[in-house]
Order: C-alpha cells, then sequence, then structure tokens
C-alpha cells in the first residue's frame, strides 16, 4: 500500500484524469506510464500516490462513484419521492452521459463489461456501484408504488431492468454512431413505459 498522499488535492485532480482516461480506454489501459504522459508528470512521481496498478484502478473507481453521485444521484434526490424522484434518475443519467462528463460517456458502462467476467478487487467494486445504482432505482419504484402513483402489480425489479437498460442502449448507441438521437429515444421510451403503468393505476 502506499504512503499517505502528500497532497489530497493533487491526488484528486490526478484521479479525475485517470477517470477520463479509463473511460475512454478502460482500466485495464490505465497505466501510471500513460497516466503521467497525460498529465506531464513523471511517472516516478506518481508512485508516491499510488503503488501498484490495482490501487490505482480501485482509486479510480471511488473517485468516478463520487462524480456519479455528484451529477446523477444528489441532484435527483432533491425530488421528493415517488415517480417524480423517478423521472429525475433516468433525466440526470442521461444528462451525465450525453454532456460526457466522462469523454467515454458513463465510466461504469464502459469499465463493467471489461471486468465482468475477471473476478477480483476491481470487478468487486464495480460489481457493488452496480448494485447500489440497481438498488437505488428499484426502491425509487417500489416508494412510487407504496405512494399509489405506480400500478399496484408493478416489479420493482423488473421495472427497474427495463430503465437501466433503456439507458445503458442510449450510452452505448451514442458514443458508437455520434449521434444524439439514442437519448431522445431513450427519454420516449422512459415515458411511454412509465405513462403506461400510470395508466393502468385504478386512481
Amino acid at each position: 500500500m502506499a504512503g499517505r498522499p502528500r497532497n489530497e488535492q493533487a491526488r484528486r485532480e490526478i484521479l479525475r484524469r485517470a477517470a477520463d482516461l479509463a473511460s475512454v480506454d478502460g482500466l485495464d489501459g490505465l497505466t501510471l506510464g500513460r497516466l503521467a504522459a497525460s498529465l506531464g508528470l513523471s511517472k516516478s512521481g506518481l508512485f508516491g500516490y499510488f503503488g501498484s496498478k490495482e490501487e490505482l484502478q480501485l482509486a479510480t473507481v471511488r473517485i468516478a462513484t463520487e462524480v456519479y453521485l455528484e451529477h446523477v444521484i444528489t441532484p435527483a434526490l432533491r425530488t421528493p419521492p415517488g415517480i417524480g424522484r423517478l423521472r429525475a434518475l433516468c433525466a440526470r443519467w442521461l444528462d451525465y452521459s450525453r454532456s460526457r462528463v466522462f469523454p467515454g460517456g458513463c465510466f461504469f458502462f464502459a469499465t463493467m463489461a471489461e471486468f465482468d467476467a475477471r473476478p477480483g478487487p476491481v470487478r468487486d467494486a464495480l460489481a457493488e456501484a452496480s448494485r447500489a445504482w440497481t438498488g437505488l432505482v428499484s426502491q425509487t419504484i417500489a416508494d412510487a408504488v407504496a405512494l399509489n402513483e405506480l400500478a399496484p402489480d408493478t416489479d420493482p425489479a423488473q421495472l427497474a431492468f427495463e430503465l437501466i437498460a433503456f439507458l445503458e442502449t442510449a450510452n452505448a448507441t451514442a458514443l458508437l454512431q455520434d449521434d444524439d438521437t439514442p437519448y431522445r429515444l431513450a427519454e420516449r421510451a422512459i415515458h411511454t413505459r412509465l405513462d403506461a403503468l400510470l395508466a393502468r393505476h385504478p386512481g
């Protein structure tokens, strides 16, 4: 384990750059040498912050999680529980991907595909982030059902899976085709799916 960072602000700036690089080239492509070159620093200078590639990868996942919370979760949670919050979570996620908070779109979509079949601490960290996001969406749906804003037979886990699939497909397709249209299609799909559940509500 590396020693305590000599400058926490510098460390955070390094990690933010690392997250940008990893969103494009993956966490496996993230090396101390490449990161140092992108920052105009010496490779040896980064060893004071990260003692190994795995330590760098894990720290990068943590900083990416903080950025995700800042841009997606925290703003959406300002909306009261229920379907309004659910729509806000989806809208904030699409904005986060569309605005290229990370140049490679969603950091987690890019890196989870890279590590999904590779056991180890990095996969565990990414899996935990995935579970937390899915759990939040599912709980938000359950809250909307409890508030009588969605049909009572709505399956929170199933609907969360569908909504996240819309979001991730928009992210991947927009990046590949360099086209904003998938975001608009995802917005329409999400609203159509939720409106259908509202329409089935007896109230």
